[in-house]
């Protein structure tokens, strides 16, 4: 199970959590977040391991400002949180064609699955967060059971107030496609800080 953990922003608190056996950590470029990488120094990019996939979180991005910040932030991977078209991700893969997509979808039911479907071609992974006012974050989890409804062939991440609780039922848990857990509000100390101790609790309990 890959394990991702999402807005991050405090330099220190990177570099703690870079130490944990971790495989994607997400940098959220959304001005209205509070784990916004607002003037956030590329060079912390340099002491993450290559073993970790940096991942840059962008909501309805102008194109060209989406490029610039991959470019800037050697992001290996873009996860797409707004209403992006398969067209968009169509054309960042184009000029992109190294960097990882990943589309998420706000879901509440299985209707909000077949979303899924005009992006199958165009994204190399999902994630399926609770469907809020917000564009993630919210610490609030959907109906796990949804995930019945997909019978797409794209690996997802699941998402959504995932916390330390949850461990037995994600463990129930049987999709073949389900890749990665994103951890995040339910594991700060406040927005965009996280509990690297907790964090780590988490990961050796999930992998045993």
């Amino acid at each position: 199970m890959k394990i991702k953990v999402c807005g991050m922003k405090n330099p220190q608190n990177i570099e703690n959590i870079s130490f944990l056996p971790i495989d994607f950590l997400g940098f959220i470029f959304y001005p209205k977040s509070p784990r916004y990488v607002e003037n956030l120094n590329p060079e912390i990019m340099n002491l993450l391991s290559d073993d970790i996939n940096k991942v840059g979180v962008f909501v309805n991005e102008q194109v060209g400002s989406l490029f610039h910040n991959i470019e800037k932030y050697s992001l290996d991977t873009v996860q797409l949180h707004g209403k992006e078209s398969p067209e968009y991700c169509e054309d960042l893969l184009e000029v992109f064609p190294e960097t990882a997509v990943i589309k998420a979808f706000s879901i509440s039911d299985s209707s909000d699955i077949k979303h899924t479907e005009k992006y199958e071609e165009v994204c190399d992974f999902f994630l399926f967060d609770t469907k809020t006012s917000q564009h993630g974050g919210s610490g609030q989890k959907f109906d796990w059971s949804v995930l019945n409804s997909y019978k797409g062939e794209v690996p997802f991440f699941l998402s959504g107030g995932i916390s330390i609780e949850d461990i037995e039922n994600i463990k129930k848990i049987q999709h073949p496609q389900l890749y990665g857990l994103d951890l995040n509000s339910r594991f700060e100390i406040e927005p965009g800080l996280k509990n690297i101790e907790l964090v780590n609790k988490f990961i050796q309990q999930i992998r045993l």
